[in-house]
């Protein structure tokens, strides 16, 4: 005889996340995806707001942008992020979120437009590392960096966004990085709580799989909150497992180009509803924006 629903206790969310409600971020763009890969990537800031706001109507709470060029380069250009930032808002309350992320851009230049423009939430790098990408078919590498974020540029950019009243949010490729958070605490530059990426699958990082992300957060401090982004087709199990943790998750086309069936998607807002759908099978509804500032201590 089955037991009656309500003889278990409802999941308990793992560390601060709400566990009724999930906050999706779509990240939209990217600094590495081109439209040869996928015909989808948004490059204009007019492009880049549309995919904000028709991921909002699918059930993200965030975009997470890259400026780019109209040709499609990246680009730190203060103008451009202001103009982004102005286009977005004029279409929809979506939380926006501006990377700081850059392999050979100066410190100064990231930080400026994140202090003149004044987005909610500015994603920094906790740790330096090798950044690549592996083609097996080609036996090649597709590309081979190495990411330097030293403790002198992350306490600079935490510095900047705390004068800025920006929220930061912690992209934690590895276990060290999550450990990278102590002296910083320490200095008081950063506060509890705080929030977390944990990026997973990114070659020179930790390995996508589901046993890495509850080491990931185990690591974490008890009133953190966190989401999970997995790179690639791994995705989705890492998706799926973050949602029945309580955990939040990021999808959009700079992390992942595929759909949980297979075929490639037509735009953010299509792998926005995948995830939507995933977290509503687990009992769990999309955030809106001001929940999403709420759960994630946004202000404004």
């Amino acid at each position: 005889m089955c037991a009656s629903a309500d003889f278990y206790d409802r999941q308990d969310s793992t560390k601060g996340n709400d566990p009724e409600k999930v906050v999706v971020s779509a990240a939209l763009t990217g600094a590495l995806t081109t439209r040869d890969q996928c015909e989808a990537i948004p490059y204009t800031p007019e492009e880049i707001a549309e995919e904000a706001a028709a991921a909002r109507e699918a059930g993200a709470a965030v975009a997470h942008i890259h400026a780019r060029t109209d040709d499609g380069a990246p680009t730190f250009s203060t103008e451009t992020y202001r103009e982004i930032y102005d286009e977005v808002r004029d279409r929809t309350d979506v939380v926006i979120n501006f990377s700081t992320g850059a392999i050979e851009t100066p410190l100064e230049q990231r930080l400026e437009y994140v202090q003149e423009v004044g987005p909610d939430i500015a994603a920094l790098n906790m740790g330096s590392m090798n950044y690549a990408k592996y083609s097996e078919s080609r036996e090649e590498y597709v590309f081979d960096m190495v990411f330097e974020n030293p403790f002198s540029e992350i306490r600079d950019l935490l510095a900047g966004m705390n004068e800025a009243d920006v929220t930061p949010e912690l992209e934690c490729f590895d276990t060290g990085h999550i450990g990278n958070t102590r002296p910083l605490l320490r200095e008081g530059v950063l506060d509890r709580p705080f929030h977390v990426s944990l990026i997973m699958g990114v070659l020179g990082g930790i390995p996508a799989t589901v046993d890495n992300l509850a080491h990931q957060v185990r690591q974490l401090p008890d009133d953190c909150t966190w989401q999970v982004i997995g790179i690639g087709r791994d995705q989705w199990p890492l998706v799926s497992a973050a949602l029945a943790m309580g955990g939040n998750v990021r999808v959009g086309l700079e992390d992942n180009f595929y759909r949980p069936t297979g075929e490639m998607a037509e735009s953010n807002a299509d792998l926005v509803a995948d995830a939507v759908e995933m977290a509503e099978q687990v009992g769990r509804a999309p955030a809106t924006p001001d929940e999403a500032r709420e759960i994630l201590g946004v202000d404004g």
